[in-house]
């Protein structure tokens, strides 16, 4: 029977699902692999399901000749955790869970949104520390979405799906920035550079993939185009934005504060970023809805079967 190997539990209906169909051994830890580990997937299962933190990197690939894996079945839409094209020279493909991750990622970009431009972490903060003292007309004062201008870089799946949701949700106005022009169902502006993005919206929403071509790119520069009261948010990878910036950016009042969901060398988070009451923080909880873990799973799973069946991968990267 065709060995799977599961590099962390996934909910119980993704692994009754593999089982069905292949001989599943699930890892316990929810902590990344080891370099001996991933060897050993590689060289003892016919397939694994990798996820987010598992660096499947060329080293290791290279460090055998010929590899009794044949398929990595990615759980998530990103895999820049995976060098693919290492792996497809080692025999193997890389398949992915689009689609299916992208209305709860856009949910978590509007918190984010409205936490960071109400200041909804800062007055939680105040309550449970017992040191509200009552309303006030002054107090607490933050930046009303409505009527303001988002702008979104990377307008792929999830960016349309946060700025549809802020166009028709708040009435913001909508600028974006990405490689090509779109075809959309609501009013949107495409800017021809980052930095004239950065410098016209209220909200700068990044939403672009991981990898190489992106990393930094929120840099010093892009957050000195900001207006001082704006505010930065990024659902997308850690390593989009260059951390050390937008420490200096938040600390010296340079932007109005930010909403994070990843971070540049999570799950490390700079103490500095925990102290400052402008910026608001959250575990990387994008995808974290039972319902979208599950699709995200059963993708996986049809993408092993369709594999093993001869068949091509529904979403082979």
């Amino acid at each position: 029977m065709t060995k799977i190997f599961m590099t962390r539990p996934l909910p119980d209906t993704v692994q009754a699902a593999a089982r069905e169909m292949f001989d599943l051994t699930v890892r316990p830890m929810t902590s990344p692999l080891t370099v001996e580990e991933m060897r050993t997937a590689l060289s003892d299962y016919d397939g694994v399901i990798p996820t987010l933190g598992d660096l499947f990197s060329e080293e290791i690939f290279l460090a055998e000749d010929t590899w009794r894996c044949r398929i990595l079945a990615n759980f998530g839409v990103g895999y820049n955790h995976i060098d693919v094209a290492a792996a497809q020279r080692a025999g193997m493909v890389v398949t992915n869970t689009p689609g299916a991750v992208t209305d709860a990622t856009a949910d978590v970009a509007l918190t984010l949104i409205l936490m960071s431009a109400r200041r909804a972490g800062e007055g939680e903060r105040l309550v449970r520390a017992g040191q509200w003292d009552g309303w006030h007309p002054t107090q607490l004062l933050g930046m009303h979405l409505g009527g303001k201008t988002v702008g979104i870089v990377g307008m792929g799946r999830i960016g349309q799906a946060i700025a549809r949701r802020c166009h028709l949700g708040f009435g913001m106005q909508v600028a974006y920035h990405s490689r090509s022009a779109k075809s959309l169902d609501f009013p949107a502006e495409q800017k021809t550079g980052l930095l004239e993005l950065a410098a016209a919206v209220d909200v700068l929403v990044v939403a672009v993939p991981g990898g190489d071509e992106t990393h930094h790119l929120i840099n010093a520069e892009v957050l000195d185009a900001m207006p001082a009261h704006a505010h930065l948010i990024n659902i997308a990878r850690g390593n989009v934005v260059e951390e050390a910036a937008l420490v200096r950016a938040l600390s010296s009042g340079q932007i109005g504060g930010a909403g994070l969901d990843v971070y540049e060398f999570e799950p490390a988070v700079p103490d500095s970023l925990c102290a400052m009451e402008n910026v608001v923080l959250l575990p990387h909880i994008g995808t974290a809805a039972l319902e979208v873990r599950e699709d995200m799973g059963l993708m996986s799973v049809r993408n092993l079967q369709a594999f093993f069946a001869g068949e091509a991968p529904p979403n082979l990267v």
